[in-house]
């Protein structure tokens, strides 16, 4: 494996984005990057991110948090922010990425009684981790995101989204979370989701991404997913989604949780309106008090 490692001079003066960086050294020196925000005795919260944003996704979620007295870690998966970029996409596999988030948050950081806010690729990673060691999350908030088997049908949104990752010639990050949100994004700010490229090299699994989410049956992932979801159909632990109405990727993508997973009976779901796919960038702190009162048990 040949990690890239982003400068940290890229990282200067982002906005919104005044947060002490930290790092564990997982296999093959491969070096992850996480914020670990609010008390070090707080109840905590997984805030994972998806594709191709990273942790600044969180900026404005955090402070909101931190403020309920909670203890936010925020990682940035392997290829996004500043954790490090392998630069062979075959070094990118689903099942390598929920190790080395598992590795991260249960090995390095030794966290307990956690709740996980999944959006998008956090939550396909982030529900595997969980899944596989349920006794360490008390707690689950999926947000436009799914645990797809390659069962179902996949949208057609979806579908282009796809092919457009692996056509088009530059990989243009920045303007992709700007499409993907409701409202239009400060020029400073679509310049902070392409800080951690700084050219094509860095985006190998910006690229590979797409092609992980398992759309057949046969999919290297699908049987891991469904073991995953045989979890969570005895999952009686709290169980909330908290979807956006403007995201066409995942749109309806609640119903299954709701109606497979007992701990979401009863719980007080919520659409969060006006958003869009990156509903934190929409609505963050509207999002971060739903979480922190659920994470309190509200």
């Amino acid at each position: 494996m040949e990690p890239l490692r982003t400068p940290d001079s890229a990282f200067e003066g982002l906005p919104g984005f005044a947060f002490e960086p930290h790092y564990a050294t997982l296999e093959e020196d491969l070096r992850v990057h996480y914020l670990d925000e609010g008390p070090a005795d707080g109840p905590v919260v997984v805030l994972m991110h998806g594709e191709p944003s990273w942790c600044f996704l969180y900026r404005d979620m955090i402070p909101v948090l931190v403020d309920a007295g909670l203890r936010c870690i925020a990682p940035d998966l392997v290829g996004f922010g500043r954790s490090d970029k392998p630069a062979d996409r075959a070094d990118y596999t689903y099942a390598r990425h929920v190790e080395w988030m598992r590795s991260l948050l249960l090995d390095h950081l030794d966290l307990h009684d956690a709740t996980l806010v999944g959006q998008d690729w956090g939550g396909l990673i982030g529900l595997r981790v969980v899944a596989e060691h349920p006794d360490r999350f008390a707690r689950v908030v999926v947000a436009n995101t799914g645990l797809p088997t390659g069962d179902d049908r996949i949208t057609d949104a979806f579908l282009a989204w796809q092919r457009f990752s692996q056509e088009t010639e530059v990989f243009p990050v920045g303007f992709i979370v700007n499409g993907g949100c409701t409202t239009d994004l400060a020029p400073e700010v679509v310049a902070a989701y392409d800080a951690p490229f700084p050219d094509e090299s860095f985006k190998a699994g910006a690229r590979a991404f797409p092609l992980l989410v398992p759309t057949r049956p046969d999919d290297p992932a699908s049987e891991d997913n469904r073991r995953a979801w045989q979890v969570f159909e005895k999952w009686e632990k709290p169980f909330l989604t908290a979807f956006s109405d403007g995201d066409p990727i995942t749109a309806g993508g609640f119903a299954v949780f709701q109606r497979r997973v007992p701990g979401a009976a009863g719980a007080a779901h919520v659409t969060i309106e006006g958003a869009g796919h990156f509903l934190q960038e929409d609505r963050g702190p509207e999002l971060a008090r739903v979480v922190a009162g659920f994470s309190l048990g509200g």
